[in-house]
């Protein structure tokens, strides 16, 4: 039965896509499972389209493309869902390629564990990073969990999940469109779901590699990165009116700056390359504590567009 759809959004990265749809293609042990896969072109330009249609006889399952024109990740993510009735989805980014038995181990996790959301490990590659950077930024944009599939406490993000559409992914429009620019857009979903009881899950085998092009593979861009990740609590907390939540991961967040501050300003002194990782702690603790409107960092939509659109000038 045909009860999986997997939901690629893309911007502007022809060969990213590229490489990430040949490893859907490859997918094993996952038979007639798949009822589409869903590219979603953000681009204004529907620039993705070329690629789509080049790969079209390749693709096992039926592949569909959506232009959603206005660019923004959780916009991206709800086109996707609005072109697919499937009761399971999944979610590859378009930087990521997933392994061969990547969309069988997630669903048999989710199989097993009866989890509304189901997430796996990220190998990260940052081939184009410093050499004392690299170590640390291919962590960063890694991803890593329990050694076992099985039940977990915390969610992780959207990139390479398995979500029962039902209970996970409510509503026509799920993701918030106000995320579209920071991103963040799970973070209020999978808040929600917790609240309404539902169970996480994770699949120990269901890799994928996320790729960091040049321009993310430096160290402002995942400091950036790590603020924002930083926010992420105290304005779940603050969405949910919870200000004494907020407090709460305020305090966390200035001892964590305070601690880590210190062992970054250390390790700076004799050019320490773990000072890259106290860097990344103390970030997320700054972020904790200025998660207010107008801070937000924005790494998608109109932003990368506009970076894109430099580069190509």
């Amino acid at each position: 039965m045909a009860d999986v759809g997997i939901i690629v959004p893309t911007l502007r990265r022809p060969e990213s896509l590229e490489r990430a749809l040949r490893s859907l293609f490859s997918q094993t042990g996952v038979g007639d499972r798949v009822s589409a896969i869903v590219v979603v072109d953000n681009d204004p330009h529907g620039s993705a389209a070329a690629t789509v249609e080049g790969l079209r006889n390749h693709c096992p399952w039926p592949l569909t493309y959506v232009h959603a024109p206005k660019p923004g990740v959780a916009t991206a993510r709800n086109a996707g869902l609005a072109a697919t009735d499937a009761p399971l989805i999944a979610f590859l980014d378009d930087d990521e390629a997933a392994s061969p038995g990547w969309l069988a181990a997630l669903l048999k996790a989710r199989s097993g564990t009866g989890a509304d959301a189901v997430f796996g490990p990220i190998s990260g590659r940052a081939p184009d990073a410093a050499a004392w950077l690299k170590p640390w930024l291919e962590r960063f944009f890694g991803r890593e969990g329990p050694a076992r599939t099985g039940l977990i406490d915390h969610p992780f993000g959207c990139g390479n999940s398995l979500m029962v559409r039902a209970t996970a992914l409510p509503g026509p429009a799920p993701f918030d469109a106000a995320t579209d620019q920071a991103g963040g857009e799970d973070d209020a979903l999978f808040a929600a779901l917790a609240a309404r009881g539902g169970r996480f899950g994770w699949a120990a085998d269901a890799w994928v590699e996320e790729f960091a092009p040049a321009h993310r593979a430096t160290l402002n861009y995942a400091l950036a990165r790590a603020f924002a990740y930083g926010q992420g609590p105290s304005q779940t907390a603050a969405a949910a009116k919870d200000w004494l939540g907020v407090a709460r991961w305020m305090v966390i967040g200035a001892a964590q700056t305070g601690v880590w501050g210190a062992a970054s300003a250390a390790l700076t002194l004799v050019a320490s390359p773990k000072r890259a990782e106290m860097y990344d702690r103390t970030a997320r603790g700054v972020g904790k504590l200025f998660w207010m409107k107008g801070f937000e960092p924005h790494f998608y939509g109109a932003r990368e567009l506009a970076r894109l659109d430099a580069a190509k000038a």
